[in-house]
């Protein structure tokens, strides 16, 4: 019967257009519906469909496509046109990067049409909100942040995962010569990493003989279904889909309940516990005591902590994932990484030592300049402004900046733009491969945003990226199973098609320590 019904719905929708369509045609032209409008810099566009065809004939390669039409464009900036979408300047140009996150930030705020994409999922968290709510959640998390006591017990927590878990899960595969998924094996890491600084919880991820969580499956369902609104070529669709219940707006309304639920449940039962044990947790442990005994509500935490897993779960994942393939590539690279960490390592790992792990950050910030975790980034313009290369804006048109397009600009990165090159962070490359870090502006290189809303996990982020890498190199090397080059695949996080499988063998010289 639902199937039924499903099917008679589906009719009427493909009808409703089709009558659309004869209206347009009719009414208004073959000319006026089908004639290329002339656009020198941009997609092939067209009156009512705007960029639909030339959109779904690249569809597949949509990160290529955009950064071959900015590279085309001398502003590189270009104008998209989307059936049901509004108007939207795509740009990697720095000084309009600076613009919209910094000079003018004010007239460009995340908007309506980006946070109704995650708000499911979101709700009213730091990531998806604008105004007062954003700035008084901002002061908060940037409070909490900054404190030494929770950068403690972030390397606390890295410790234990890293030196308990990962790297007997490593010597395991490596003793029975098993292949080994590395990038499930690292998102994995990350959401039980995350979950235990943000909730205080361990959902236990890295015990392979177990199935995978319901709360991680719930996150990685809506991830990708809340990804492929924004990348829809027709916003309608998935908005029918919502107002009806059906095909992948049911799963994703399923698993938002599924990860509202159960973060509920943590919270609620922390809440008690804190109030059983009469401790005030303000100045140390996980992210959701401290946000609890501020006195916050249960909705608003919630909301956060959801926004924090989000940001954390899948982006210093997908950030290691590319640098361990990266550097089976390079081989010499791989080598002077070993070399430098050897030369600052000490047991336990400190901040410290972590601190001073230059060449490494280099070959990171490498790594994510040309597969950064999130690929692109978007506001909305609150009033009529015109971007410092001279785009005129209207209000409401949404105004994206592209980290991965903005990586393979010759204008920003030279020639060798599409190499991989850790020295070009390097202020005075040292003989070892050290040396200190170059400033480059992050409107340059926007990968953790920048300005009022830079990334406030980003040092957090450096830390566990340097502490996994460092760990892992050190003992062994990590070389692909197989000679196909990997796909890059953006999603609300990029990653790898498939997976990136791996063969893990002792490093010669190592020890277990």
């Amino acid at each position: 019967m639902a199937m039924s019904l499903f099917g008679d719905l589906v009719e009427v929708v493909f009808l409703l257009l089709l009558l659309l369509f004869l209206f347009l045609f009719f009414s208004l032209g073959y000319d006026h519906v089908f004639k290329k409008k002339t656009c020198r810099f941009g997609p092939p566009s067209y009156p009512i469909i705007g960029c639909l065809v030339s959109f779904y004939q690249n569809r597949r390669r949509l990160l290529d496509w955009y950064t071959e039409l900015l590279a085309e464009s001398p502003s590189q900036t270009i104008v998209v046109s989307r059936l049901g979408a509004r108007r939207t300047v795509v740009t990697a140009n720095a000084e309009n990067v600076e613009y919209v996150l910094k000079t003018n930030f004010r007239n460009f705020p995340k908007g309506k049409p980006f946070t109704e994409i995650l708000g499911d999922l979101l709700g009213f968290g730091i990531f998806n909100v604008d105004g007062e709510l954003w700035s008084s959640q901002r002061k908060l998390a940037s409070h909490e942040f900054s404190t030494k006591s929770l950068r403690e017990f972030v390397v606390k927590v890295l410790e234990e995962e890293v030196e308990g878990r990962l790297i007997p899960l490593l010597e395991s595969a490596m003793e029975r010569k098993e292949v080994l998924d590395l990038q499930e094996l690292l998102r994995r890491f990350a959401f039980e990493t995350i979950c235990k600084v943000s909730l205080g919880v361990d959902p236990c991820c890295l015990d392979l003989s177990r199935p995978v969580p319901p709360l991680v499956r719930a996150f990685d369902q809506a991830s990708v279904i809340c990804a492929m609104r924004g990348m829809a070529p027709v916003y309608a669709v998935w908005k029918m889909k919502r107002t009806f219940n059906l095909g992948s707006e049911k799963k994703l309304r399923e698993s938002v309940q599924m990860v509202h639920s159960s973060v509920m449940e943590i919270i609620q039962n922390k809440k008690r516990k804190l109030e059983e044990d009469g401790v005030d947790g303000g100045d140390g442990g996980d992210l959701l005591t401290r946000l609890l005994s501020a006195g916050h509500g249960e909705e608003v935490v919630r909301d956060m902590v959801i926004s924090f897993i989000m940001a954390g779960r899948d982006t210093t994942s997908a950030a290691m994932t590319w640098l361990f393939w990266l550097l089976s590539q390079h081989p010499r690279i791989e080598s002077a990484i070993v070399d430098h960490v050897s030369s600052l390592y000490r047991t336990p790992l400190d901040f410290e030592a972590l601190k001073d792990m230059n060449f490494l950050k280099a070959c990171l910030l490498e790594s994510m300049r040309l597969y950064p975790p999130v690929v692109w980034d978007s506001k909305h313009a609150a009033g009529d402004d015109t971007l410092p290369d001279g785009t005129v804006l209207r209000e409401g048109d949404r105004v994206t900046y592209f980290p991965y397009g903005m990586g393979r600009m010759e204008t920003l990165w030279g020639k060798d733009r599409l190499d991989f090159r850790p020295d070009r962070w390097l202020d005075e490359p040292e003989a070892d491969g050290g040396g200190p870090l170059k400033t480059v502006s992050p409107y340059k290189y926007p990968v953790f945003q920048a300005g009022p809303r830079v990334c406030l996990g980003k040092d957090m982020a450096f830390i566990q990226m340097k502490y996994v890498v460092a760990s892992i190199l050190r003992r062994f090397e990590i070389r692909p199973a197989g000679s196909d080059r990997p796909v890059f695949v953006p999603l609300l996080t990029a990653h790898m098609a498939g997976g990136f499988k791996v063969v893990v063998r002792k490093r010669s010289g190592s020890s277990k320590q």
